[in-house]
């Protein structure tokens, strides 16, 4: 039967998404229910992307990606994918009538990631930027909001810059990988080998811009989605608070992480302050 099938789909979803980010997989069980499943389809999709560019050393990543890329695209078609991932997908992109320039943008970051190692203009990062976490920040908004339009359009500008917050964040905490392993430098204008003080703060200045209208954003969603958005706000916040106190030095030849312990208390402290309308 054709629900069994998308029942199994739906579980791979779920399960790539608690298998590869503790924080994510959180964050997302503080939605309700009636949306959690759909951010899980979107995780989904994207963490398969994005693990064909990153990890995937030792086979010819070019042709995983354009096997995954026509596959994606034959499931968006068709609505239905022998790919768990990409069946779950497509079942979130029809039903809330996610734009297709979304999914082409994320794509196209991606497959920058194959090849392209600097990015030595502020447009060129701005773009990139824009296809790997604003797009991903404007799927999930189309589910928070259930399609509304007009609170899409209201909130869309806030979920940009959320998106934008978080891939900065990860970008300066994966610092020494990227720029080690894949010998990538997203930050523009910046020597990755002088990084000093005064770099590292512009670059957490801008972040902390990106997530003060992010939290704007936050505050104005729908019920169902808000706490749980807001949680994973805290973490990455968090996140920020340790890179800032982490000299850049440290930053170039470590992976600054927040301990599991430490989510538990973000997440008891995050359902205290929502709770009390502190939000």
């Amino acid at each position: 039967m054709k629900s069994i099938f998308d029942d199994v789909s739906r579980e791979c979803s779920k399960a790539v998404t608690n298998a590869y980010s503790t924080s994510f997989s959180m964050a997302t069980k503080m939605l309700s229910d009636t949306i959690r499943q759909d951010i899980y389809n979107i995780y989904g999709f994207v963490r398969f992307a994005d693990e064909i560019v990153d990890t995937f050393h030792d086979y010819d990543k070019e042709k995983l990606f354009n096997n995954f890329e026509s596959n994606l695209e034959t499931a968006l078609e068709d609505k239905i994918s022998l790919s768990p991932i990409l069946n779950s997908f497509q079942e979130t992109y029809h039903k809330y009538g996610i734009d297709k320039h979304m999914v082409d943008s994320f794509m196209k970051s991606m497959r920058l990631d194959l090849h392209k190692k600097d990015y030595l203009t502020e447009q060129e990062y701005k773009d990139y930027i824009y296809g790997s976490a604003d797009v991903v920040g404007l799927m999930c908004l189309k589910v928070f909001v259930k399609g509304d339009t007009k609170q899409y359009d209201d909130l869309k500008d806030s979920a940009m810059s959320l998106g934008s917050a978080f891939q900065k964040v990860n970008f300066l905490r994966d610092l020494k990988a990227d720029f080690e392993d894949l010998s990538r430098t997203y930050f523009p204008n910046t020597d990755l080998n002088e990084l000093d003080e005064t770099s590292k703060q512009a670059i957490i200045t801008d972040i902390e811009a990106d997530f003060e209208k992010g939290l704007e954003g936050i505050k104005r969603l729908p019920i169902e989605a808000k706490f749980g958005v807001f949680m994973a706000y805290r973490y990455y916040s968090k996140l920020l608070d340790k890179l800032k106190k982490t000299p850049a030095l440290q930053i170039k030849s470590t992976r600054i992480r927040v301990p599991n312990y430490r989510k538990i208390e973000l997440l008891t402290r995050s359902y205290v302050k929502y709770q009390l309308n502190l939000l």
